[in-house]
Protein backbone atom coordinates (compact mmCIF):
# COMPACT_ATOMS: atom_id res chain seq x y z
CA UNK A 1 0.00 0.00 0.00
CA UNK A 2 1.29 3.28 -1.26
CA UNK A 3 1.84 5.89 1.58
CA UNK A 4 -0.58 8.39 0.51
CA UNK A 5 -3.03 5.39 0.66
CA UNK A 6 -1.94 4.52 4.13
CA UNK A 7 -2.16 8.64 4.93
CA UNK A 8 -5.84 8.74 3.66
CA UNK A 9 -7.00 4.90 5.55
CA UNK A 10 -5.38 6.96 8.66
CA UNK A 11 -7.14 10.02 8.17
CA UNK A 12 -10.62 8.58 7.84
CA UNK A 13 -10.19 5.92 10.57
CA UNK A 14 -9.36 9.75 12.77
CA UNK A 15 -11.99 10.97 11.17
CA UNK A 16 -14.48 7.68 12.47
CA UNK A 17 -12.90 7.99 16.35
CA UNK A 18 -13.57 11.86 16.31
CA UNK A 19 -17.44 11.58 14.33
CA UNK A 20 -18.26 8.38 17.18
CA UNK A 21 -16.94 10.79 20.35
CA UNK A 22 -19.35 13.93 18.20
CA UNK A 23 -22.70 11.26 18.27
CA UNK A 24 -21.69 9.98 21.76
CA UNK A 25 -21.75 13.73 22.95
CA UNK A 26 -25.02 14.50 20.80
CA UNK A 27 -26.77 11.59 22.46
CA UNK A 28 -26.06 12.83 25.87
CA UNK A 29 -26.40 16.69 25.66
CA UNK A 30 -28.27 17.02 22.41
CA UNK A 31 -26.08 19.63 21.46
CA UNK A 32 -25.89 20.91 17.59
CA UNK A 33 -23.79 18.37 15.90
CA UNK A 34 -22.25 22.21 14.48
CA UNK A 35 -22.00 22.99 17.97
CA UNK A 36 -19.95 19.80 18.39
CA UNK A 37 -18.21 20.06 15.41
CA UNK A 38 -16.46 23.38 16.00
CA UNK A 39 -15.58 22.80 19.59
CA UNK A 40 -13.76 19.29 18.33
CA UNK A 41 -12.04 21.36 16.24
CA UNK A 42 -11.20 24.16 18.23
CA UNK A 43 -10.16 21.96 21.03
CA UNK A 44 -8.03 19.46 19.09
CA UNK A 45 -5.16 19.22 16.58
CA UNK A 46 -7.27 17.42 13.23
CA UNK A 47 -4.53 18.34 10.77
CA UNK A 48 -4.30 14.69 10.16
CA UNK A 49 -7.79 14.16 10.10
CA UNK A 50 -10.36 13.47 6.86
CA UNK A 51 -12.33 16.44 8.25
CA UNK A 52 -14.79 16.60 5.30
CA UNK A 53 -15.79 12.72 6.02
CA UNK A 54 -15.56 13.34 9.63
CA UNK A 55 -17.97 16.72 9.05
CA UNK A 56 -20.36 14.14 7.04
CA UNK A 57 -20.09 11.42 9.53
CA UNK A 58 -21.14 13.72 12.61
CA UNK A 59 -24.06 15.68 10.77
CA UNK A 60 -25.55 12.54 8.64
CA UNK A 61 -25.59 10.33 11.28
CA UNK A 62 -26.91 13.13 13.51
CA UNK A 63 -29.41 14.29 11.38
CA UNK A 64 -30.53 10.69 9.84
CA UNK A 65 -30.58 8.74 13.66
CA UNK A 66 -33.97 7.81 13.09
CA UNK A 67 -33.83 5.86 10.06
CA UNK A 68 -30.50 4.43 11.04
CA UNK A 69 -32.38 3.05 14.13
CA UNK A 70 -35.05 1.67 12.34
CA UNK A 71 -32.37 -0.28 10.23
CA UNK A 72 -30.35 -1.65 13.56
CA UNK A 73 -34.46 -2.62 15.19
CA UNK A 74 -34.13 -5.56 12.52
CA UNK A 75 -30.96 -6.54 13.74
CA UNK A 76 -31.39 -6.03 17.82
CA UNK A 77 -31.92 -8.29 20.13
CA UNK A 78 -33.02 -5.56 22.18
CA UNK A 79 -33.62 -1.60 22.55
CA UNK A 80 -31.51 0.32 21.39
CA UNK A 81 -32.43 2.65 24.22
CA UNK A 82 -30.70 -0.36 26.66
CA UNK A 83 -27.26 -0.01 24.69
CA UNK A 84 -24.50 1.78 26.42
CA UNK A 85 -24.23 4.84 24.62
CA UNK A 86 -20.95 4.19 22.95
CA UNK A 87 -22.67 0.95 21.55
CA UNK A 88 -25.56 2.82 19.99
CA UNK A 89 -23.08 5.60 19.12
CA UNK A 90 -20.77 2.93 17.07
CA UNK A 91 -23.90 1.30 16.07
CA UNK A 92 -25.08 4.28 14.26
CA UNK A 93 -22.23 5.40 12.65
CA UNK A 94 -21.40 1.82 11.28
CA UNK A 95 -24.98 1.60 9.72
CA UNK A 96 -24.64 4.62 8.47
CA UNK A 97 -21.35 3.52 6.32
CA UNK A 98 -23.14 0.10 5.25
CA UNK A 99 -25.90 1.86 4.09
CA UNK A 100 -24.51 5.29 2.50
CA UNK A 101 -20.79 4.19 1.36
CA UNK A 102 -21.11 0.92 -0.30
CA UNK A 103 -17.37 2.00 -1.85
CA UNK A 104 -16.11 0.88 1.48
CA UNK A 105 -16.14 -3.27 1.54
CA UNK A 106 -18.52 -4.54 4.70
CA UNK A 107 -15.55 -5.92 6.35
CA UNK A 108 -13.67 -2.60 6.06
CA UNK A 109 -16.86 -0.90 8.15
CA UNK A 110 -17.19 -3.86 10.26
CA UNK A 111 -13.20 -3.95 10.97
CA UNK A 112 -13.66 0.05 12.20
CA UNK A 113 -16.58 -0.58 14.14
CA UNK A 114 -14.52 -3.32 16.02
CA UNK A 115 -11.49 -1.41 16.59
CA UNK A 116 -13.99 1.85 17.73
CA UNK A 117 -15.57 -0.12 20.54
CA UNK A 118 -12.77 -1.88 21.25
CA UNK A 119 -11.21 1.95 21.90
CA UNK A 120 -14.02 3.57 23.64
CA UNK A 121 -16.49 0.60 24.93
CA UNK A 122 -16.58 -1.84 26.99
CA UNK A 123 -14.61 -5.27 27.14
CA UNK A 124 -16.64 -7.38 25.47
CA UNK A 125 -18.67 -4.46 23.24
CA UNK A 126 -16.56 -5.39 20.25
CA UNK A 127 -18.28 -8.62 19.91
CA UNK A 128 -21.77 -7.18 19.82
CA UNK A 129 -21.18 -4.28 17.87
CA UNK A 130 -19.69 -7.51 15.41
CA UNK A 131 -22.61 -9.74 15.15
CA UNK A 132 -25.29 -7.07 15.06
CA UNK A 133 -23.51 -4.79 11.58
CA UNK A 134 -22.75 -8.47 10.18
CA UNK A 135 -26.67 -9.37 10.44
CA UNK A 136 -27.32 -5.68 8.74
CA UNK A 137 -24.38 -6.25 6.67
CA UNK A 138 -26.75 -9.24 5.42
CA UNK A 139 -29.60 -7.09 4.82
CA UNK A 140 -28.32 -3.77 3.30
CA UNK A 141 -24.78 -5.67 1.51
CA UNK A 142 -26.53 -9.53 0.52
CA UNK A 143 -24.64 -9.91 -3.08
CA UNK A 144 -21.38 -8.10 -1.77
CA UNK A 145 -21.58 -10.78 1.20
CA UNK A 146 -22.18 -13.98 -0.50
CA UNK A 147 -19.80 -13.11 -3.05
Amino acid sequence: MSQTLQAAYAAKRKARRFAVQGIYEWQMTHNPAHQIEARTRAENAMHKVDLNYYHELLTEVIADHQALDLLLADVLDRDLDLLDGVERATLRLGAYELRNHVEIPYRVVLDEAIELAKHFGGADSHKYINGVLDRLAQNLRQAEKQA
